[in-house]
């Protein structure tokens, strides 16, 4: 099995360097251990070039975010709803020049979210461009910022900061632990990862990284989740990436009043499991009467068991909670799930 709109040059790196592609279409390398940085191809992670002389007013009146705080040092994160507030996609936005943006997001729903923003773009002088040339390398660890910074990068210091080396992109994710993106051409990136390798930085698989998401509280909108949730749902507005500030954008009026009215009657939720077998995506989460809470949208099996984000119903005291007759766990999340203004990212 392949792994889907990767550069070939850049698959063929992968399966050098040791990866193999699993039944699920996720890259696996041995487990790396003893190293303090750690390299993950992010193959999930797509990216559309938005650009042209209309593109920041054209931006600001798709997205959540306040297109002004895509400055070229912070990529806030965003998200583009249809006309019920339902999220096509949520993703980061990056400034690279002057009228140029990078969205980040989950390549399974790039097009879709390229074929919906091409009907609005019409009307200004913006072009939109799903690019396939861009592969993304996640960098981790204890150590990967001292890694980045002897190999010429600047880090960023905060999480949803950006910077650029030459035409390689740097953002960096939320997590306890220090982690960064890079984006940019296949060849590009093969010099950076021998020159991060040099520097003691080794593959690991990209499980490593979706569980690192799930420790940070953080999903992604893909192919089967699009249109599915509210914002709030996955506790977007918590992470900065709903601004309640600026004007209309699609679907902000929906967004709005559930948010000031109080309406937000689900929310993400970090679960644990110590037995049984990793439940699939989609499983039904249960309370103690077998009644439906809702379900896992993202899963990683760890060695003592499973750790899973589902979007669940909201009660003021959360029940007892199984997954496929399994206990699980409710884990508190490492932010409080409340507003916290887009804005507060320029400090």
């Amino acid at each position: 099995m392949s792994a889907p709109d990767l550069p070939e040059s850049w698959q063929a790196h992968l399966h050098d360097a040791g990866g193999r592609i699993d039944d699920s279409g996720q890259w696996q390398f041995t487990a790396a251990t003893g190293h303090g940085c750690q390299l993950t191809p992010l193959s999930p992670l797509g990216v559309i070039e938005i650009a042209g002389a209309d593109t920041t007013r054209f931006l600001q009146g798709q997205t959540s975010a306040q297109i002004d705080l895509a400055n070229g040092e912070i990529a806030p994160p965003t998200a583009f709803c249809t006309p019920k507030g339902r999220m096509i996609a949520n993703a980061q936005i990056a400034r690279i020049d002057t009228d140029r943006y990078w969205l980040l997001l989950n390549s399974g729903v790039a097009e879709a979210l390229r074929a919906h923003l091409a009907k609005f773009a019409v009307f200004y002088k913006t072009e939109l461009d799903h690019c396939s040339d861009l592969v993304a390398l996640g960098v981790s660890g204890s150590d990967a910022e001292s890694v980045l910074t002897t190999c010429q990068f600047e880090p960023p210091r905060a999480e949803w900061a950006m910077t650029l080396a030459d035409s390689t992109l740097v953002v960096r994710h939320p997590h306890p632990i220090p982690r960064f993106v890079l984006v940019d051409t296949a060849d590009r990136m093969l010099e950076h990862w021998h020159a991060l390798s040099r520097q003691g930085a080794a593959p690991v698989s990209e499980t490593h990284w979706q569980l690192l998401d799930i420790q940070a509280g953080l999903v992604w909108v893909n192919d089967t989740t699009s249109e599915s949730w509210l914002p709030q749902m996955i506790n977007w507005e918590a992470l900065a990436g709903i601004s309640f500030k600026k004007g209309c954008y699609t679907g902000q009026e929906v967004v709005a009043r559930a948010h000031f009215r109080g309406q937000v009657k689900k929310r993400l939720m970090h679960l644990t499991l110590t037995s049984g077998p990793p439940p699939a995506i989609g499983t039904v989460v249960r309370d103690d009467n077998g009644k439906r809470m809702g379900e896992v949208v993202s899963m990683v099996p760890t060695s003592e068991g499973s750790e899973v984000l589902a979007v669940l119903n909201v009660r003021e005291e959360m029940p007892p909670l199984t997954i496929d007759e399994q206990p699980a766990t409710l884990q508190s999340l490492p932010y409080p799930v409340e507003r916290r203004d887009p804005e507060s990212l320029a400090g």
